[in-house]
């Protein structure tokens, strides 16, 4: 069903008034998705997502999105914005223009209007060990670090599952099979932890066709993380030591 709709303003009086098209889909209207766009009035320092739910309380309340802690910690909300995977609770209105088109991230199935179904993308993050993996006897107090060593895989502790990047990598598109940004950026976060003892097999399950070498250094995941991690330089950190310890067990 290809349809098309306007309806009536809302927000605050006084805001300036914004144009939101959104591409919905909702399986018991029909196979395909359709666009819809909504007239929402906002403030400068309003975010996406209040103007999310300002069409949803105020106009349709059949859109449908996750959101959760509204802070860009839990990671909820990831949705594609004027073509590029974001936040819609760190998005300001101010900086995305009088018209925006919003739909759900690429290389999930959508469940319904701006929700996809991420239980492959957990299932791929689950495959890495995404854990500490240390047999040796606990130690009286907790296991110590080196500022040093702790600084070596800081950048990717900074994840927050959002399933920005993966769902921004023209080889996730193509190959529904590879592991994915996300999930390599987790295993970096054990693989030079200090602590840990399953680096070899995090290596080993990587070095796989579809671990680490899908990766063409796009950089659309670095760009749209939400966190600023450097993913592409994370994924490249992981392929050396790959190298590395192919060349040390020769």
């Amino acid at each position: 069903m290809a349809v098309a709709q306007r309806t009536r303003v809302s927000g605050a009086v006084g805001a300036r008034r914004v144009e939101i098209k959104i591409r919905r889909f909702q399986p018991e209207q029909g196979p395909q998705p359709y666009w819809q766009t909504f007239q929402v009035a906002v403030e400068a320092n309003d975010r996406l997502l209040d103007a999310l739910n300002r069409i949803k309380w105020e106009q349709d309340g059949s859109l449908t999105f996750r959101r959760s802690c509204a802070h860009g910690v839990c990671g909820s909300d990831a949705m594609r914005v004027n073509g590029r995977n974001r936040l819609a609770c760190k998005l300001l209105m101010q900086d995305i223009g009088q018209r925006i088109t919003v739909e759900a991230m690429l290389g999930y199935p959508v469940i319904r209007d701006l929700v996809v179904d991420m239980d492959q993308f957990f299932a791929k993050y689950e495959k890495v060990k995404p854990y500490l993996i240390n047999d040796e006897p606990p130690p009286r107090t907790e296991r110590l670090q080196t500022p040093e060593e702790r600084e070596r895989y800081d950048e990717s502790t900074k994840c927050i599952l959002c399933g920005a990047c993966t769902g921004s990598c023209p080889q996730v598109w193509a190959n529904p099979r590879w592991v994915g940004p996300a999930s390599i950026v987790n295993a970096h976060r054990f693989i030079f932890d200090s602590r840990d003892q399953g680096a070899a097999e995090r290596l080993r399950i990587l070095s796989d066709y579809d671990g680490v070498w899908p990766c063409k250094t796009i950089f659309n995941c670095t760009e749209c993380c939400p966190r600023g991690i450097p993913v592409t330089d994370t994924i490249e950190q992981v392929k050396r030591a790959i190298l590395y310890n192919t060349r040390e067990n020769e």
